[in-house]
């Protein structure tokens, strides 16, 4: 087989064999391309270079082999799963449940819209948001979507008949209505059959007017309630650890409420919704409690609702069900679905202490150094802490206005909002799932079998600027080995509880280390998936797994103990679950993360870290703050989400550089002349691109000659080497006619061997590899082109090709090199040309970057007629032009013309361009001082910013014309 090698990779093996680093070609012409329409030019004289530093084969990436099993989106639509969102609209009817309750339901179909009028999905919901100020209920929201894991989807309702409240080991059913009171009496018969199996130590029922202790009082005066004690679990080493989910527990209520009124019907909304709290942990690993509770905490709250409102906008419809229930000939039929009205209470000083955060600075890294010595011994592996930061709200900061913040801002898999009562409320946007099951009537165990699934999250960075940047940190999170390990653990831990309950075989990792991307962070997320065996249930499924390891640590008690000993304040809902325990048997809840809770006017905001024995202390201190960042920006910044019907002011675009000027953009027969001629036109100039060639210098020649001639030329990009375009007689046309150019790639290549330098081929081509890029002295200075970039950055390279530095003419500065010291930029002493060996437009540079190099080629590539300020047109153009200088910039020029540089980079930049407009108008004779009023110079010295005081006119006058003139 015959095989050709490139001129640089031939050169570099000539190097190797003689020993010297570089070799100078006998002859330089590169392969000649597309040459027949230009007159012959001077031949470069070429260098080569062998060194390279990057190895781009080194991962090695199998492209063989491939056999995938099936995705979890694959498996999704093979097995019809919800992705938790509601079944496809009910027909309703009439269905009895097991414990003899008769439920009817009628379904009423909704307009599908987001148009804010009567009747529209959109303006139910945004009702059903005001209302859950003032009434208890329960609103899910799913505004994030993820193939095989997450559709989106709305839920929710007010004013529900029954009310499921617990602590500790009491539990309270409560009728908070006329409704409620007709349901309850066969709730009474179910926990009658709880206390005759042993289950519950204590039964009380209070009627109308009657509370447990036999006394009144105004709230239940005129409801029906019924009060259980559970009796204490069993000693531990009495039963097998597959039967801990079974031991009694509130939960026990719970699964008798699920009996009561389970049914098989199409219709897969009727159920419990609601929030569990961390404390219920306990309930299933007992831990020695070291912090103290507050008198009112509870630790699940569930609502039975009978009006529910489903929009479901993958399939973009939406319907309301109202249900009623016949107990004992006893229905709800006809009568209100009514509840108390408790309006939210600001946060009162004489009422509530505040403090603004739980653990003061630095005390949380302090923690980590603790955990770090347990994890050192073998006590822990890995440990969740948390820290909480609170906020006082006021009358115009109502838990809806921080629902619908959230809303817009953070789209997550779990949004809620839900009223608890008692001047309590949660509102979140969780991205984690905490236990999801539902029935799978094809699968390998048997017909109907309950999957159960969880997506732990462990992993996190923050999101970039833009989505180049957002790869970036998404490879830097990837490569992480922490951040690995943190994950492996977690969902080693997951499994194993799966396994406790699942059937052999079928706890699988479905997805591994797949990313989800949320308003502020980037998560790798583990997808796990199990059978639950026939005799556990989805409550089973939920007690095994509370709380997930991503929320504690692993070995999980030890770490819940480590986590109480060390926390500065209770938990509260934090870390536990919100959702639906559904009466098909069906269960849909999420982790109770980046959540806002409400109490008495102040907003709590809970966050964590998940520590290794790698954590760096201040780094996971600095991470809970980040992830509460979000939250807390929902608290305080006002947003045009506030309230209804509102519209987002308008924000004035800013005034871009290129308004007004013309751009001439060579072609050289790239493959990315548009995309750059694309960002030319994002500064807001005219471009017209020219194919290179005896046409275009002759337009340019014309255009000279009938005084048009453009602002800048750039010479773009192109394959083979600068003569195969003639770019020294293009260069030789524009500083003939004094035109301004600036080159990218073959275009310095241009203008290094039109002003006297030599080129060199690299020993390894860099086509569309990545390289890191530093300004020297000359690239930091001002009116350099690389003015508000980083000291360094990373950019896109395509060349072969390069300019020798040790080579260059004096007239060129080199103004960027890369990190193997191959010269990216140059700027010429004397002439407004300057050039880049890299694609500013290419998606490894960063378009900010990119950007702000083509922003500043068209501020300061220009002839001296003045500076770009001075040959401003306008006042829009001065302050466009103004904008682009960084604030040590402006504060310099307003020092130097003795003008105050107090106040925002805004302020300096209106300040330093009423001063030029000022100054020009003294200069021409247009301002003319001595006819003003001492008040008129007083604010015009004012509004200039001028320093010193003054008294007379006269004193007025002289300050004035020094600073102007």
């Amino acid at each position: 087989m015959k095989t050709t090698h490139s001129f640089g990779f031939l050169a570099a093996l000539l190097c190797q064999f003689l020993g010297v680093d570089s070799f100078i070609a006998p002859s330089a012409r590169l392969t000649r391309i597309h040459r027949s329409h230009l007159s012959s030019t001077k031949e470069p004289t070429t260098e080569t270079t062998t060194s390279t530093d990057n190895d781009y084969n080194a991962v090695f990436v199998a492209k063989e082999g491939g056999r995938g099993a099936t995705t979890a989106s694959q498996q999704a639509l093979e097995q019809n799963l919800s992705l938790g969102a509601p079944p496809a609209r009910p027909s309703g009817g009439h269905f009895l449940t097991r414990g003899g309750v008769q439920v009817t339901a009628h379904v009423e179909p909704m307009e599908f819209s987001d148009e804010m009028r009567s009747g529209t999905s959109a303006n139910a919901i945004e009702e059903l948001v005001q209302q859950l100020d003032e009434h208890k209920g329960v609103l899910l929201t799913s505004s994030y979507e993820f193939p095989g894991r997450y559709a989106r989807w709305s839920l929710g309702f007010v004013d529900p008949p029954l009310e499921i409240s617990g602590r500790g080991s009491k539990c309270t059913i409560k009728a908070l209505n006329q409704r409620g009171k007709v349901i309850l009496p066969a709730v009474e018969e179910v926990m009658k059959s709880l206390k005759e199996e042993g289950i519950l130590s204590e039964l009380h029922v209070s009627n109308q007017g009657e509370t447990p202790n036999g006394t009144g009082d105004s709230m239940d005066s005129a409801m029906t309630r019924i009060d259980v004690t559970v009796v204490p679990p069993s000693e531990v080493g009495t039963f097998s650890e597959e039967e801990r989910s079974r031991q009694p527990s509130l939960f026990s209520v719970v699964r008798a409420l699920v009996d009561l009124f389970g049914y098989q019907a199409p219709d897969g909304q009727l159920g419990l919704y609601g929030a569990f709290g961390y404390d219920l942990t306990f309930q299933f690993e007992p831990i020695k409690l070291s912090q103290p509770r507050d008198d009112d905490q509870r630790d699940v709250l569930l609502y039975l609702p009978d009006t529910i409102i489903v929009v479901d906008q993958d399939k973009r419809d939406a319907w309301k069900v109202d249900y009623d229930f016949c107990v004992n000939q006893r229905s709800t039929q006809g009568m209100p679905r009514l509840g108390e009205n408790a309006p939210f209470q600001a946060f009162d000083e004489s009422k509530v202490d505040f403090n603004p955060r739980d653990t003061p600075p630095n005390e949380f890294a302090q923690s980590v150094e603790k955990a770090k010595r347990e994890f050192a011994v073998g006590n822990l592996f890995e440990a969740v802490l948390s820290q909480t930061f609170r906020e006082k709200l006021a009358e115009e900061t109502p838990p809806s206005v921080l629902f619908r913040r959230l809303r817009a801002r953070n789209p997550a898999p779990y949004g809620f909002f839900i009223n608890l009562g008692e001047q309590e409320y949660l509102v979140g946007a969780s991205p984690e799932m905490f236990v999801r099951c539902e029935a799978i009537a094809d699968n390998d165990y048997r017909p109907g079998a309950l999957r159960v699934e969880t997506c732990p999250i462990s992993g996190t960075v923050a999101r970039g600027a833009d989505a180049l940047e957002d790869a970036q940190r998404v490879k830097s999170l990837m490569m992480n080995a922490k951040e690995e390990s943190e994950l492996t653990m977690c969902t080693d831990v997951d499994r194993n509880d799966k396994s406790r309950i699942c059937e052999p075989g079928s706890v699988q990792v479905i997805g591994r280390r797949q990313i989800e991307m949320y308003s502020r962070l980037i998560h790798t997320v583990d997808h796990v998936e199990g059978f639950l065996r026939p005799e556990f249930d989805a409550l089973d499924a939920f007690l095994c797994h509370t709380w997930a390891v991503t929320v504690t640590g692993a070995p999980k008690t030890w770490a819940i103990q480590f986590v109480e000993d060390n926390e500065r304040s209770p938990r509260h809902w934090y870390g536990g679950a919100v959702g639906m325990v559904g009466f098909d048997g069906s269960l849909n809840t999420g982790l109770t993360l980046r959540t806002v809770r409400v109490k008495n006017g102040v907003a709590e905001v809970r966050a964590g870290a998940t520590l290794l024995y790698d954590s760096n202390p201040p780094a996971e201190e600095l991470e809970t703050e980040l992830k509460a960042s979000a939250m807390i920006d929902a608290i305080v910044q006002k947003g045009p989400e506030d309230e209804l019907g509102t519209v987002s002011k308008l924000v004035p675009k800013p005034v871009l550089v290129g308004n007004g000027k013309n751009l001439i953009l060579i072609d050289h027969e790239d493959s990315f002349v548009h995309t750059l001629g694309n960002y030319l036109r994002q500064t807001g100039a005219t471009v017209t691109t020219l194919r290179s060639g005896p046409s275009a210098l002759k337009a340019l020649e014309s255009m000279a000659q009938a005084g048009k001639k453009p602002d800048l030329v750039i010479l773009s990009p192109g394959p083979g080497n600068p003569s195969d375009f003639g770019l020294s007689k293009t260069i030789d046309v524009l500083t003939k006619h004094k035109i301004p150019a600036f080159g990218v790639c073959l275009g310095l290549q241009g203008m290094v061997e039109h002003f006297g330098g030599t080129l060199g081929v690299l020993g390894y081509p860099m086509h569309g590899k990545p390289s890191g890029v530093t300004l020297t002295a000359e690239g930091k200075a001002a009116n350099s082109i690389f003015e508000g970039l980083p000291d360094t950055f990373e950019v896109a390279r395509y060349h072969s090709l390069y300019g020798i530095k040790e080579r260059l003419p004096s007239s060129l500065k080199v103004t960027a090199l890369s990190d193997d010291g191959i010269v990216m930029g140059i700027q010429h002493n004397e002439l407004p040309f300057a050039a880049v060996q890299f694609h500013p437009e290419s998606i490894l540079t960063s378009p900010a970057h990119g950007m702000t190099i083509l922003q500043n080629a068209l501020s300061v590539l220009h002839y001296s007629e003045g500076s770009a300020e001075e040959r401003a047109t306008s006042g829009a153009e001065l302050v466009g032009i103004l904008e682009q200088k960084s604030e040590d910039q402006l504060q310099a020029k307003l020092e130097k013309v003795g003008l105050s540089t107090s106040g925002s980079k805004s302020d300096m930049v209106v300040r330093l361009a009423l001063w030029m407009h000022k100054s020009k108008e003294a200069k021409s004779g247009r301002l003319p001082l001595e006819d003003k009023s001492a008040t008129e110079l007083r604010e015009l010295k004012a509004s200039l910013g001028m320093k010193g005081s003054s008294g007379s006119k006269e004193e007025l006058i002289e300050q004035l014309k020094t600073c102007l003139l």
